[in-house]
């Protein structure tokens, strides 16, 4: 059931390409694009609420005055409050309720985002590292898998393309590459590996629809994957990041207290919404003011070399199939 026809059914899109869901990147006029050409531009509620500064209504009314195409969302579910679980909720209401039928979920156990969605005959697709996260999410009911391996920017996997689907394509559904697409080669070599579809985000970071500072861009453009390092002091969990002199002097992991309480069952979740709450407001500052070089990418940069638009960008990787 590893098949690209039954991602795009799942999907409602043309092209076996997700633009993945960014936080603080994903702006509304860039998720409209990447639609408007057939494949899947995400909301990333977050992003668009705290950073790009729209209610989640008014922000999903603005992307469809853009796209009359599909659009998905995500839905991070780490375990941190009630509070936060009805908000996840009230915003998976507000987006069923304005037609959107795929959900991506991040971070934690996905049964109450499969119950809401399943409800209105939509489809959930699960971000997953290694088999026992997979397994935890089929026997919650996910339709698919999003496969996040060791070259993905954002939080990443320890595991190769190749080693990942090997481990997931047991479970006959459908699996998204994540991590390491920013060449058409990269994109074919991933379906021909078996992947129903793929995730970009870092490729999609450097086009002409993002809204971040032209330093992001210039440092994707840049960067080398020897540039690529991973950061525990964002959520708690590695996350992919340009190293910049910003980086290296905030350092890449906590102190011992820290790095004690990441490893508690109970506490590790108080300390990574402490790092999340703070590492937002940075992000978010890093791209509304252009004062800090905070720029999260994957392994995909060595492979990019211009800015241009999504259009041209999916035009590309699609001629390679």
């Amino acid at each position: 059931m590893n098949d690209i026809n039954t991602f795009l059914q799942h999907s409602q899109a043309h092209i076996p390409i997700i633009a993945g869901p960014m936080y603080p990147c994903s702006n509304p006029e860039l998720i409209a694009a990447v639609s408007n050409t057939g494949a899947l531009g995400i909301i990333q509620p977050i992003s668009l609420t705290y950073v790009h500064g729209y209610g989640l209504q008014e922000g999903i009314q603005y992307i469809r005055s853009l796209t009359s195409r599909p659009i998905g969302m995500n839905v991070l579910i780490e375990k941190s409050s009630s509070k936060y679980q009805q908000r996840m909720q009230q915003w998976i209401d507000i987006a069923l309720d304005n037609h959107i039928r795929f959900f991506i979920t991040s971070l934690g156990k996905p049964d109450w985002v499969v119950k809401q969605v399943h409800a209105a005959k939509g489809v959930v697709y699960h971000d997953v590292t290694e088999k026992k996260w997979a397994q935890i999410a089929i026997d919650n009911g996910v339709d698919g898998l999003i496969a996040v391996n060791n070259r993905a920017g954002g939080h990443t996997g320890e595991k190769t393309p190749q080693q990942l689907f090997h481990d997931l394509q047991k479970y006959s559904l459908p699996i998204v590459c994540a991590g390491g697409i920013g060449t058409p080669h990269a994109y074919q070599q991933a379906l021909q590996t078996g992947y129903s579809a793929v995730q970009m985000g870092t490729r999609f970071i450097a086009s002409c629809e993002c809204t971040v500072p032209q330093r992001y861009k210039d440092a994707i453009l840049q960067a080398e994957e020897s540039d690529i390092v991973l950061s525990e002091r964002i959520t708690g969990i590695p996350v992919s990041v340009i190293m910049t002199p910003y980086i290296k002097k905030w350092g890449l992991t906590g102190n011992i207290f820290d790095r004690w309480l990441l490893r508690h069952k109970k506490l590790k979740h108080w300390l990574r919404l402490f790092y999340t709450l703070r590492s937002g407001r940075r992000l978010k500052t890093a791209i509304q003011y252009d004062d800090k070089e905070f720029w999260q990418a994957g392994k995909s940069v060595a492979g990019i070399h211009h800015i241009l638009p999504v259009a041209k960008i999916i035009e590309t990787f699609e001629q390679s199939r």
